[in-house]
C-alpha cells in the first residue's frame, strides 16, 4: 500500500490521466456512483453525463495538483446571487435543455448494419427514407427493429 502511494506521488500526471480515462469509460450510473463516493452526497439529478464527468475530472486534478486559490473562490462565491444554489441549478437545467433540444434542420447521422442513415429533424417530427415519423423512436424502430437508443450517441448539426 505504501508503494502505491509513493508511485502516485512520483508520477501524479500518469495517475491523473489514468483516473480521468477511467471516468470516460463510466456510464451515467457509474459517474453518479463515483460522485457519491467523492462528494459524500448524491449528484444533482439534473446534471447530464458530460457535466458529471467534467466536475469529477476537475476534482481529481484539484485533489492532486491543488484547488482554486482563495481569491478565485471568493469571486465564484460572489457570482452566485442565491446562496442556496437554486439559481445556478436553474441555469444549468436551462442550458441542458438547450443542449439537448433538436432544432428543425438538424441532421442526425448514425451507422447501422454498415449503412449510414441520415434523419432530418422537422418542426413536427423526423424525416427518414422519404417518410415522416412523429418520434425518433419510430425512426429507430423502422431502421433497426429496436428503440431510439441508437440516436443518442451520434448527432451533428447540418451545415
Amino acid at each position: 500500500m505504501h508503494e502505491t502511494r509513493r508511485r502516485r506521488k512520483l508520477s501524479p500526471k500518469a495517475s491523473i490521466e489514468d483516473e480521468v480515462a477511467h471516468l470516460r469509460d463510466l456510464d451515467l450510473r457509474g459517474l453518479r456512483a463515483r460522485w457519491q463516493s467523492v462528494f459524500q452526497r448524491p449528484p444533482p439529478s439534473h446534471l447530464p453525463r458530460h457535466l458529471l464527468f467534467a466536475v469529477l475530472a476537475f476534482r481529481i486534478q484539484a485533489d492532486r495538483l491543488g484547488d482554486l486559490d482563495h481569491e478565485t473562490r471568493k469571486v465564484l462565491d460572489r457570482s452566485n446571487a442565491n446562496p442556496s444554489g437554486l439559481a445556478m441549478a436553474d441555469r444549468l437545467k436551462s442550458l441542458d435543455r438547450k443542449r439537448t433540444d433538436l432544432t428543425p434542420g438538424t441532421v442526425l447521422v448514425r451507422e447501422w448494419d454498415r449503412r449510414s442513415h441520415r434523419v432530418m429533424v422537422l418542426a413536427g417530427g423526423f424525416a427518414w427514407n422519404g417518410q415522416t415519423y412523429d418520434s425518433l423512436s419510430k425512426v429507430a424502430f423502422a431502421i433497426t427493429g429496436y428503440g431510439a437508443t441508437i440516436w443518442m450517441r451520434t448527432a451533428r448539426q447540418s451545415g
